[in-house]
């Protein structure tokens, strides 16, 4: 197989290179047919990079903002648009990328695929979708250092996102609900490290009791009052445990899949009077960046073909039935509702679609 040879390159060893580059503040090209553009993400960017990648275009780069931001600047676009930086500062185009009080450019064109696809990069890397990218034709020994990616490798990572294998599984005495197995999975295209928390003894025969549960620092490990998601955690842990056992699933994707960095800043954009989706918005990123084939692969290692999820998100019913996973029930999991995190629930069940009795949401208690 090819991914055991050290001769050959896969698709995704392609992207996990560029998306390290990105995230070192380095360019990567972006190989699109013929088309070939140097992409370099504004979030890891130092004002020198970007002052040097500006050079080696002779001023010929532009900023590539998603069409989530475009919104909020005033401005309709379905791909993309690519706003002309030349004379263009560090600090404006960082402005122009995620400042409030923005205003929209003079001078704009809607983007093409290639430019689409360096956003896409940029999410799998953790950082917010603004990039500085420019043509190379003509200038591309400018650039011969720079890791090079086929565009279509993007769209090529079905496989290697599903492919899991088990690392080690052992016993952790839990407060409140006694042993519970560990069983720790290593896979998908970064190579992370995904856990199942076996509670009790569940009989991987029956439908099992699962809840997939997203990773948030600021809720789980520290008892932020902003989300419910720690409460959601240890009640979905103890309601397992009543169900007579069952599995959760903790992945690691912080900030609904854009990572701690971004989530900071959509708290700082909230702390401001925006909701949880318009804050992400204006920071270019869509209202929900989860996947759940981790998810998915986790629960076909344990030998699982059925399962009553326990889960408020319609869209997590929809990913695991659509994978052939039968979900035969769904289980409500709520935290405590305060004034905190009381708009923050409400968003999620008017823009979210997530499923709460309407008199949960009514009044704080």
């Amino acid at each position: 197989m090819d991914r055991f040879s050290f001769r050959v390159c896969t698709p995704a060893m392609e992207i996990e290179r560029a998306v390290a580059e990105l995230r070192f503040g380095r360019p990567v090209i972006l190989e699109n047919g013929k088309e070939k553009h140097a992409v370099l993400a504004l979030d890891c960017a130092a004002p020198e990079t970007y002052d040097a990648f500006a050079a080696a275009s002779e001023d010929r780069h532009a900023l590539f903002v998603t069409a989530q931001r475009a919104h909020c600047l005033g401005i309709s676009s379905s791909l993309g648009i690519a706003v002309p930086a030349e004379g263009m500062s560090f600090d404006a185009a960082a402005r122009l990328s995620y400042a409030l009080d923005a205003s929209a450019p003079g001078k704009w064109r809607e983007t093409d695929p290639a430019l689409s696809a360096a956003a896409e990069l940029a999410r799998m890397a953790l950082l917010l979708p603004a990039m500085v990218c420019t043509e190379i034709k003509g200038i591309e020994d400018r650039f011969d250092a720079c890791h090079r990616l086929d565009c279509a490798h993007l769209s090529d990572t079905r496989h290697a996102r599903q492919e899991f294998t088990e690392v080690v599984r052992t016993r952790v005495p839990l407060k409140d609900l006694g042993d519970a197995q560990f069983a720790v999975f290593r896979g998908g295209l970064a190579q992370k490290d995904q856990i199942a928390i076996i509670v009790g003894d569940p009989d991987f025969s029956r439908p099992v009791s699962v809840r997939i549960h997203s990773s948030c620092l600021t809720g789980d490990l520290c008892g932020s009052l902003k989300c419910d998601c720690g409460d959601q955690l240890r009640n979905g842990l103890a309601n397992l445990r009543a169900a007579g056992g069952g599995v959760l699933i903790y992945l690691d994707q912080e900030g609904r899949g854009t990572g701690i960095g971004s989530k900071m800043r959509a708290y700082g954009y909230q702390h401001q009077g925006l909701d949880t989706i318009d804050a992400d918005a204006e920071l270019g990123l869509e209202p929900d960046h989860r996947r759940y084939e981790a998810a998915i692969a986790i629960l076909r290692l344990l030998g699982i073909s059925s399962v009553v999820l326990h889960t408020n998100n319609p869209t997590k019913i929809a990913a695991i039935n659509a994978a052939g996973i039968k979900v035969v029930g769904r289980m409500p999991t709520h935290g405590k509702i305060t004034a905190e995190n009381l708009n923050y629930l409400r968003t999620k069940a008017s823009k979210a679609d997530h499923i709460f009795d309407p008199e949960m949401l009514a009044t704080t208690k």
